[in-house]
């Protein structure tokens, strides 16, 4: 009866902040790191209704005469993170019985109350491409997620202005997807793996041939294929293929299947992107790279490098960041970046690298990766410089609401470990501030 209470309590004080979303909120004083332009000290930042209305410097920023302002000196604001390859909320794809599953959904197996996302929230990622696991050459259809509080995953998705669920489409080559002792139609050698993909690709030209023949005539339709639907969406650019890979030969085999069969990619992962990084960019293949700073892992991993950032940047690829989390923690994020600073990477890029080139690899570039007006308020506080081992996310905040504050008891428990940290099934409220065992989360 009392956590009954307590979560209606919870919902109350949520709606309450809701409707606070109709009065501009100002945040002053702060260092504003817009990320298209330059770094505004003492600046300005006005959000309302969900959007940003305003950014600038002290003096020359409107503030609305009913705003609310919330000092933010000594701080620093930057747009909210965004993870393009994650698997917060426990979902899985493919089974065993195929190694290509373009039918799969993602969106059919997420959990919006898993601890991850409030982890993500911590970390100060406030957009993330969510994946089915690697150990298929297609496991399913990635979705695209704001890593907001939801009871349920519709209260987070992302959609196109034709109201189409946001997402790409999850490849991979190389180690995982071999599976050679495993049942099942599985290929056993990289061509093998290569040539099946082809063999598909092929079979959805063929069948959005059919499509285009049969017109209006729906008698004429061939039966419906979901795996080829999804794959066709991918041929005519409406799906972008993330692709798994991490050895330069996987690499190249990856940017030649895009080439022949002109699919989008996003390179992921890309562990010898530095033995490659021109021929990334010379197929203008966005690169969204992890960063690993333990031993361990796979053997086509040997050759990873913190140099990678900087090995792309060079050469003038797209260059993005990701955790693959947990294999990088979300509440970490922005190590990345300041680690591939520490290798050679310019800090403009690497700071872009995990905004806007992020916010490019998922088509939302429009929408979010930068503060701008007119975009998503999307952002967060930091106690300090972004690339500093010091520095921590005070608040972040999605579409302008809240959803981290590391004063609040039950959010730092995310942020720093310890009882609750990990307790899943547990409803996030970040307005419920409630101090006994069953508020905590």
């Amino acid at each position: 009866m009392k956590a009954a209470l307590l979560t209606f309590f919870a919902l109350v004080l949520c709606a309450s902040a809701a409707r606070a979303q109709e009065r501009p909120q100002a945040y002053t004083g702060a260092t504003i790191i817009p990320v298209s332009g330059p770094v505004i000290t003492d600046g300005v930042l006005v959000v309302h209704r969900g959007k940003i209305v305003a950014v600038g410097a002290k003096g020359s920023t409107n503030i609305p005469g009913d705003a609310q302002t919330n000092d933010a000196s000594g701080k620093f604001v930057m747009p909210g993170l965004v993870d393009t390859h994650s698997h917060i909320g426990g979902g899985a794809g493919g089974d065993a019985s195929a190694p290509i599953q373009p039918d799969v959904r993602i969106l059919d197996s997420i959990n919006v109350r898993d601890s991850g996302l409030q982890r993500a929230q911590a970390g100060g990622i406030t957009t993330v491409n969510v994946m089915p696991g690697s150990g298929h050459l297609l496991s399913g259809q990635t979705l695209y997620l704001k890593v907001k509080d939801g009871r349920v995953v519709d209260d987070l998705l992302i959609k196109d202005a034709k109201g189409i669920i946001a997402g790409g489409i999850k490849m991979a080559n190389g180690t995982n997807s071999l599976r050679p002792a495993a049942p099942g139609p599985f290929p056993g050698t990289r061509a093998k793996s290569a040539a099946l993909v082809r063999e598909q690709f092929v079979k959805a030209q063929d069948y959005r041939e059919k499509v285009r023949r049969a017109g209006t005539d729906a008698s004429k339709l061939p039966p419906r294929d979901l795996a080829m639907e999804a794959l066709v969406e991918a041929l005519e650019g409406r799906r972008t293929i993330h692709f798994h890979t991490h050895r330069h030969d996987d690499i190249l085999t990856a940017l030649r299947l895009a080439k022949e069969f002109n699919f989008r990619v996003v390179l992921q992962h890309v562990s010898e992107a530095w033995k490659v990084a021109d021929e990334i960019a010379k197929a203008k293949a966005p690169a969204s790279i992890i960063i690993i700073d333990s031993p361990g892992g796979k053997l086509e991993t040997t050759d990873i490098s913190f140099t990678n950032g900087a090995a792309l940047e060079r050469a003038g690829a797209l260059v993005g960041f990701h955790t693959d989390d947990y294999i990088t923690d979300s509440r970490f994020f922005l190590r990345s970046a300041a680690l591939a600073v520490r290798a050679g990477m310019s800090r403009d890029r690497a700071l872009y690298a995990m905004t806007m080139a992020g916010a490019t690899m998922l088509d939302l570039q429009t929408r979010i990766g930068t503060l701008e007006t007119g975009k998503d308020a999307d952002f967060i506080v930091l106690s300090g410089d972004p690339l500093s081992v010091y520095s921590k996310v005070l608040e972040t905040y999605v579409e302008g609401v809240k959803v981290f504050d590391r004063n609040n008891p039950q959010d730092r428990l995310f942020a720093v470990g310890g009882y609750g940290a990990g307790r899943d099934q547990h409803a996030h409220f970040d307005c419920f501030d409630g101090d006994n065992a069953e508020g905590q989360r």
